[in-house]
């Protein structure tokens, strides 16, 4: 089933590229599956009247043999704290002829300035001759490993195909962090700690 989901999400990121795709979550039900698609533009993922994403939907009962589909589409609030969203637009930038360097440091500012803790691009390729080389660009703070990078940091990968050859793209990004729905969390567990005094040490 995994490797369905899998296949299902790729088709789909590819299938609503214009979009920009943020995630894509599959639900399992009695006679068929819902899937919940986050996308910076709406209006795109479900074409005029909505015809855009029944196809889609058409097309994933024929090419997967699932006998109902259903999509629902969610816009992503905050577009610059997506980390496949920002590896996008940073491809399409470069596509269209922007020097690397240029369009990360651009993409960079923007995810700062959405509010983000850190955030890290990673570009390789034949950036500037016929040899492979890869160049990174960072700013604020970012975890390496660990629970916090597990947890927290969003990731993404892409690759654009220029003249030169492929570009490989890696975006991580460190998202402001609510702690507020943690700790009533918290609270609870130590409010519900039963603390014992062994009475015949006290003096």
């Amino acid at each position: 089933m995994s490797d369905l989901y899998a296949r299902i999400k790729e088709y789909i990121f590819e299938k609503l590229k214009e979009a920009n795709v943020d995630n894509v979550e599959i639900q399992q039900f009695a006679v068929g599956l819902r899937i919940i698609i986050d996308v910076e533009k709406p209006r795109l993922a479900l074409g005029p009247h909505g015809l855009k994403i029944k196809e889609v939907e058409e097309e994933l009962k024929l090419k997967f043999n699932i006998k109902n589909v259903e999509i629902f589409i969610n816009e992503v609030k905050e577009p610059a704290l997506s980390a496949s969203i920002m590896a996008n637009r940073l491809a399409s930038l470069i596509e269209r002829g922007m020097h690397f360097r240029r369009a990360a440091n651009l993409i960079l500012k923007q995810i700062m300035d959405a509010g983000a803790k850190g955030a890290e691009i990673e570009i390789s390729g034949k950036l500037v001759s016929d040899r492979a080389r890869t160049e990174r660009f960072r700013f604020g703070f970012m975890p390496k490993s660990g629970d916090p990078y597990e947890k927290y940091v969003k990731k993404a990968k892409t690759a654009i195909l220029l003249k030169p050859g492929v570009y490989g793209i890696s975006v991580k990004i460190f998202p402001p962090i609510e702690y507020s729905d943690e700790i009533p969390k918290i609270l609870e567990k130590i409010k519900n700690i039963e603390v014992k005094v062994d009475e015949s040490k006290r003096t």
